[in-house]
C-alpha cells in the first residue's frame, strides 16, 4: 500500500457551545480545521463516541470513502446528520440534535459540553434540486435540512413546507422565499412515529400544475413510504422530481436530525 492509498484519519470536532432551541432540540456548535468544516456537510457522517469516553477508538476513512473500523470493541456509532450551518473560514459546523429517544447520538448530545469531542467522516448532498414549485415534508429530525433548503432556495421559489412536531413549543423560525408557505403540524401528545399527520397533510394537497416540481421528504420510515407512494402515484413524480428518505424507524432510536 502506497502512502496515497493509506486510510486517512477522521476529522475530530470539538464542542464550542451548546444551546437548547426548543424543549427537544439541542444546537451544538463544533470547531475543527477549515478543511474539516468544509467536508462536514450538508449531510455529514458523524462518528459518535460513548458518553464520557476520554479516548475514543476512531475509525479511519479509505481512499474510496469507506469507513475502516478498528478491530474489537470501539464504542463509536455512525450516524448521518444535516449540518444546519457550516463555516469553513471559521472552521465551524453547527448541528441540531433531537434529544428524545435513547440512541447514542441523543445521549451524546444530552451530555455534550464545551470541550467534548465527536468526529466526522465526510459529507454529501441533501438530495434536493432547484424547482419553481417545491414541497418539503418532514418531522423534527428533518428540520435542519428543511431550514437549509429554504435558506438556499431562489427567492422566486413557490411551494409549501409541512413540518410535524410535538407541539407549538417545538416550532422554529424557518426563513425562506415568501412564496413558500410553512405549515406546522402538532402531534399534541401522540408519540413520534405514531401519527399520520404528515402523510395526511400531503394527501390533502393538490398536485401543482406543470413539470417544474420537486418534493423533498424526510421523516419516520413508514410515513416516508406512504408519502413516496402518493408522490409517485397520484402526483406522478419521476425519480428526478423527488427525494424521500426514512430518517428513523419506529421502535428504534431516532438517530438523525436531518
Amino acid at each position: 500500500m502506497t502512502p496515497s492509498d493509506a486510510p486517512r484519519p477522521v476529522d475530530v470536532l470539538t464542542v464550542v457551545a451548546v444551546a437548547d432551541v426548543t424543549p427537544s432540540v439541542r444546537r451544538i456548535l463544533l470547531s475543527g480545521t477549515p478543511a474539516a468544516a468544509a467536508a462536514a456537510g450538508p449531510t455529514v457522517s458523524l462518528l459518535v463516541p460513548r458518553v464520557g469516553d476520554p479516548a475514543p477508538r476512531w475509525p479511519t476513512v479509505a481512499r474510496d470513502g469507506r469507513i475502516v473500523w478498528p478491530t474489537g470493541m470501539h464504542g463509536v456509532a455512525l450516524r448521518s446528520y444535516t449540518a444546519r450551518r457550516q463555516d469553513p473560514d471559521r472552521g465551524e459546523v453547527e448541528i441540531d440534535f433531537v434529544l428524545h429517544g435513547d440512541g447514542p447520538a441523543a445521549a451524546w448530545a444530552a451530555a455534550a459540553a464545551p470541550g467534548t469531542t465527536i468526529a466526522s467522516a465526510g459529507g454529501g448532498s441533501m438530495g434536493e434540486r432547484p424547482a419553481g414549485w417545491m414541497l418539503l415534508a418532514g418531522d423534527e429530525t428533518a428540520l435542519p435540512a428543511i431550514s437549509r433548503i429554504l435558506a438556499e432556495a431562489p427567492a422566486s421559489t413557490r411551494g409549501v413546507a409541512l413540518v410535524e412536531v410535538a407541539d407549538a413549543a417545538e416550532e422554529q423560525p424557518l426563513p425562506g422565499p415568501e412564496g413558500v408557505a410553512v405549515r406546522w403540524l402538532h402531534r399534541d401528545g401522540t408519540p413520534p412515529g405514531e401519527s399520520a399527520l404528515l402523510a395526511d397533510a400531503v394527501a390533502a394537497l393538490d398536485r401543482p400544475a406543470g413539470d417544474d416540481v420537486f418534493a423533498w421528504v424526510g421523516a419516520e420510515s413508514a410515513a416516508v413510504r406512504a408519502i413516496r407512494s402518493d408522490l409517485r402515484g397520484r402526483w406522478g413524480l419521476g425519480r428526478a422530481q423527488h427525494h424521500a428518505i426514512g430518517y428513523w424507524r419506529r421502535g428504534r432510536s431516532m438517530s438523525p436530525a436531518g
